[in-house]
């Protein structure tokens, strides 16, 4: 994944006023923890208007026809999730409105953070860590306990 074109899509998502918190390799960067990636997790507030502004935003870095099929009724529907491959591009966008039942987008504890210069929502490290530290994934095993270790997280 090529991190300057992940920061072009937040930076264009910032200026649409697209309401987000990313979440993954993303916002573990962030918070200092680099790791390799395939994609970019995103959270978003789930309104039609949100999701708008979304298409928006990926138009102004691609211009791709297949943008149109994003679609905020899948995304406030039962499987709220979307994933976007841009073409010419070796890029994976997840878009949620939430996760299961577990998350939603309005309950996610968020800050502000900064990756070379772009602005950007990230999940507290603390949200990421409980994210990650009880699933199936070995991979999100590993990110949590690299976030215990770094941030001194407990087992509450």
């Amino acid at each position: 994944m090529e991190l300057s074109k992940i920061l072009q899509v937040i930076d264009a998502m910032n200026r649409e006023g697209v309401e987000y918190v990313t979440f993954g390799a993303i916002a573990l960067a962030a918070h200092g923890i680099v790791r390799a990636t395939a994609d970019a997790d995103f959270f978003i507030a789930p309104t039609q208007e949100n999701v708008a502004k979304l298409k928006r935003a990926l138009r102004q870095v691609w211009d791709d026809p297949f943008i149109e099929e994003i679609n905020a009724d899948e995304l406030l529907g039962d499987y709220p999730a979307v994933r976007y491959c841009p073409p010419d591009d070796d890029l994976t966008l997840d878009f949620l409105t939430r996760l299961g039942e577990m998350y939603r987008y309005e309950d996610l504890k968020a800050e502000n953070a900064e990756i070379e210069g772009v602005q950007l929502r990230v999940v507290t490290a603390r949200t990421l860590y409980e994210m990650k530290r009880d699933t199936v994934r070995s991979k999100d095993r590993i990110d949590a306990d690299m976030l215990r270790q770094k941030f001194n997280f407990g087992e509450s």
